[in-house]
């Protein structure tokens, strides 16, 4: 169905995960405007898988984080499942984020002064869930750190803490995962595993994917990808 009112989420039985339309970024600098993103429209439906791929300064990071709402646009909307994010104010979108949304970062993002447990355990506690403990424990035996749960950051490989990164954004269920160069920080065989583990957990939890990456052979295994450059959108067809 279409609908020409940009600031409307169309009709349907159930609302795409995201929905952006004509989504534009700039930033001041010395000549007036920096444009960073230009007329970025796209869709993605529940449970689907998208790569945004690009080089560097392309503005795929930038994106991501408007996906979020994290960054707010020049002009253009973003809807999550339904909800315009930025008819809703800084605080309004800090609980969508906590309700709604996982993140997964290429330098993991732990607390340093919490251990695994107390890191997974931690955006539970932020809902006030009483089953925070329990859930995390089960979480870290799910990404095979059971034995690892009073470890601090510092005395995990990369791989363990991308783990324990994993099992903080999937604790919540959360409907939208959102995941920057996740496999930035380790090396191929390491990434690989981790990798695998992410996609099984998506699929599990039947999650929506949005991930930002470098590596091809990782985009491939995305149900899409999207290529930006020099902040315009190029949306390409995956071969299976």
């Amino acid at each position: 169905m279409n609908n020409s009112n940009t600031d409307s989420q169309p009709a349907t039985a159930q609302p795409a995960a995201i929905s952006v339309k004509n989504l534009g970024k700039q930033v001041p600098d010395a000549g007036g405007a920096l444009t960073i993103l230009q007329d970025i429209s796209f869709t993605v439906q529940q449970g689907e898988t998208l790569a945004l791929l690009g080089a560097s300064g392309s503005g795929k990071s930038t994106l991501l984080g408007l996906l979020a709402g994290l960054d707010s646009p020049s002009q253009g909307s973003v809807w999550l499942e339904g909800q315009d994010i930025f008819a809703l104010d800084e605080d309004g979108r800090a609980i969508l984020r906590k309700h709604k949304l996982g993140f997964v970062f290429q330098s993991f993002q732990l607390l340093p002064h919490l251990n695994a447990l107390e890191n997974v355990s931690l955006p539970l506690e932020l809902r006030g869930d009483k089953l925070a403990g329990e859930k995390a424990r089960a979480m870290l035996d799910r990404v095979g750190l059971a034995t690892r749960l009073r470890h601090y950051p510092k005395y995990l490989s990369g791989g363990e803490q991308q783990r324990v990164a994993l099992a903080r954004a999937f604790v919540t269920a959360p409907a939208l995962l959102m995941a920057d160069e996740p496999t930035g920080s380790l090396d191929a065989a390491t990434g690989a595993a981790v990798m695998q583990l992410m996609f099984d957990l998506t699929r599990e939890h039947r999650s929506t994917l949005v991930m930002v990456t470098h590596d091809q052979g990782l985009a491939a295994r995305c149900g899409r990808q999207i290529s930006l450059s020099a902040g315009r959108m190029l949306e390409q067809p995956v071969c299976a």
